[in-house]
């Protein structure tokens, strides 16, 4: 079986982000990036998928050099080949979901796994647009998986509860947390991953369908009021009409 498992390279959740000088993006400075941590769970069943039927896995990652960091630590993890579709320009969902999906279309995948999501804006959406390039069936959010020859079944997160649904071969899977656990990096694994070659390649340019006008921080100054007891109708209506919590 070809199994595809594209990953992105995010900053860590701990690091202090600041905006850049030109207001649209973030000041890269001291950040410290990591591998986007729903790309783990994608990996870890990507491998299991492997495991069961046999094949190769395939990492795919757009973006700089330092995406090779996430690229080696998936191939010491296990992934057979890694692929950097190097592009250094900015670019919106859609310009990388084209990207990708025409690497893809090179390697006749069978199952293309995502994270459900990138922590660095939290889009949800490169996966489904690529299930939508490619023209194949998606299921998101999923947190079990069930694969017998030519049928996927999946369980996936919807808001109030869980859904099963059941897709074909090929299809787009996006992983969300509780789907496995995924398997650290072994020292055998980490030396093999030293010889092996991450495969470059220059990336399609696409128009732009969405810019980023500016960039802000959100701000410090937090309104406060205190209330007596006698004044509990007041704020359930405060809550409820002005910062809408219920």
């Amino acid at each position: 079986m070809k199994i595809v498992v594209c990953i992105n390279h995010t900053p860590d959740t701990e690091t202090k982000v600041n905006v850049s000088q030109d207001g649209k993006s973030i000041d890269k400075t001291n950040v410290n990036w990591i591998l986007n941590p729903y790309d783990e769970f994608a990996i870890e069943e990507a491998l299991k998928t492997k495991e069961k039927f046999g094949g190769e896995v395939i990492a795919i990652s757009l973006g700089n050099e330092s995406h090779k960091e996430s690229l080696r630590k998936s191939l010491a993890i296990g992934v057979d080949k890694a692929i950097l579709l190097k592009d250094e320009s900015e670019r919106d969902s859609i310009s990388v979901a084209k990207a990708i999906s025409e690497e893809i279309k090179n390697h006749n995948a069978d199952i293309i796994f995502f994270g459900k999501q990138s922590i660095d804006y939290y889009g949800e959406q490169l996966g489904i647009y690529i299930a939508e390039l490619l023209s194949i069936s998606v299921v998101s959010n999923v947190v079990k998986l069930e694969i017998t020859d030519k049928k996927v079944v999946c369980e996936r997160e919807i808001e109030g509860g869980k859904e099963v649904v059941e897709t074909s071969i090929p299809c787009v899977i996006t992983a969300q947390k509780g789907l496995n656990e995924p398997r650290y990096p072994s020292l055998k694994g980490i030396m093999a991953s030293k010889s092996k070659q991450i495969e470059e390649k220059i990336p399609n340019k696409f128009d732009l369908l969405v810019e980023t006008i500016s960039m802000t921080k959100p701000s410090n100054e937090r309104k406060r009021k205190i209330f007596e007891e006698n004044q509990v109708t007041e704020l359930v209506k405060i809550l409820h009409e002005e910062a809408k919590v219920f």
